[in-house]
């Protein structure tokens, strides 16, 4: 049998390090059986590159890691999709997986996600279980956010989170295969029909949603998700975003942070139904803001969160702007026309 093509595709900003870590912990998965692993770097436009390239040469790792420089910082999915496109010019592959670069897959990882999706031709997406750096458990998934989910999230009320459970965003998995909604996309293996039938993920979402919307159109493509807690992966969260490091207490949301939940919120569910949740999360988290103080817990709330929605809120005409989709379409391109500036790298200009 001929060995299956699986791209590993690393966006990077500012996490040189860490990305050179994930490539090597990429570099053991590739004598996996059956297997011919190759990885695709992309720089953000962040200067990454010239430590990355050197690493790759000083590992001899120039004949399956190809890297480039995005000529801007355009966001996750942005510099997914670029490197996706660089991983077809070579040929389709049999598989995309895009990994984090302040992740790094344990032993079997990759494999354990190629087998299950190989035996389950009905999923489109399979995704990790996650350790922390400490190497206890992450052990989520998610369900996709709508009115009632925030209500919960803002009430953060124990009888209110008992009856809303089967509604919250969050799910903790067990350690059996399931369908899922969503999953966090600093591991997540995905069939190239997937990205056939609705494209490479949203740019219109800087960071944040984009793996959730990413799954949500592949739902309506009839894609199934599904959590393979079999493959592991050690993620630290807070080095690739500073949002989720939550060693200082919850930081205040970021404008892009707003933009991507009122996008997801708007293209999703009409603009009738996102201002109706704005409105619900604007009272569920005043309530429980006010509970919280009263448990002299106020600093364990997410600083101006309601002033922040109140400007945020497609409630306001100026808000209600939104671009269609905006994704490449993917397809295979001869290696030979790629111009390389340096070993394994590729023009993203030939892409467009």
């Amino acid at each position: 049998m001929s060995e299956l093509d699986i791209v590993v595709v690393i966006v990077t900003y500012k996490t040189a390090q860490l990305t050179i870590d994930g490539l090597r912990s990429v570099e053991h998965e590739r004598s996996t059986p059956g297997l011919r692993i190759r990885a695709v770097v992309v720089d953000n436009a962040s200067g990454d590159l010239p430590a990355i390239a050197g690493a790759v040469e000083d590992n001899h790792w120039t004949s399956w890691v190809t890297l480039t420089t995005a000529p801007k910082n355009g966001g996750f999915a942005y510099g997914n999709n670029l490197g996706i496109q660089g991983a077809y010019l070579k040929a389709t592959p049999d598989y995309v997986y895009l990994l984090n670069p302040d992740a790094q897959v344990r032993p079997g990882a990759i494999g354990a996600l190629v087998r299950f999706l190989e035996t389950h031709q009905d999923v489109g997406i399979a995704g990790s279980s996650f350790e922390n750096l400490d190497g206890s458990d992450w052990p989520l998934a998610f369900r996709f956010p709508r009115l009632l989910s925030e209500l919960d999230d803002g009430l953060a009320f124990g009888p209110a989170a008992r009856l809303l459970r089967r509604w919250a965003v969050a799910r903790r998995m067990s350690t059996t295969a399931q369908p899922v909604d969503w999953i966090c996309g600093a591991s997540m293996l995905i069939r190239p029909t997937v990205f056939a039938a609705i494209g490479g993920m949203d740019e219109n979402y800087f960071l944040y949603f984009e793996e959730t919307d990413f799954c949500y159109r592949a739902k309506q493509a009839g894609f199934a998700t599904w959590y393979v807690p079999e493959s592991r992966v050690m993620h630290i969260r807070g080095q690739s975003t500073a949002v989720t490091d939550l060693t200082e207490g919850p930081r205040r949301m970021p404008e892009y942070w707003w933009k991507s939940r009122r996008r997801y919120y708007a293209v999703t569910f009409g603009i009738g139904h996102a201002i109706a949740i704005d409105l619900v999360t604007a009272l569920a988290r005043s309530a429980g803001l006010v509970k919280r103080m009263l448990q002299g817990r106020g600093h364990t709330t997410i600083p101006y969160f309601v002033r922040d929605l109140v400007r945020h809120t497609v409630l306001w005409p100026r808000n209600r702007i939104f671009p269609p989709v905006s994704t490449p379409r993917l397809h295979s391109a001869s290696a030979s026309s790629a111009q390389t500036e340096m070993p394994g790298s590729f023009d993203p200009r030939l892409t467009e």
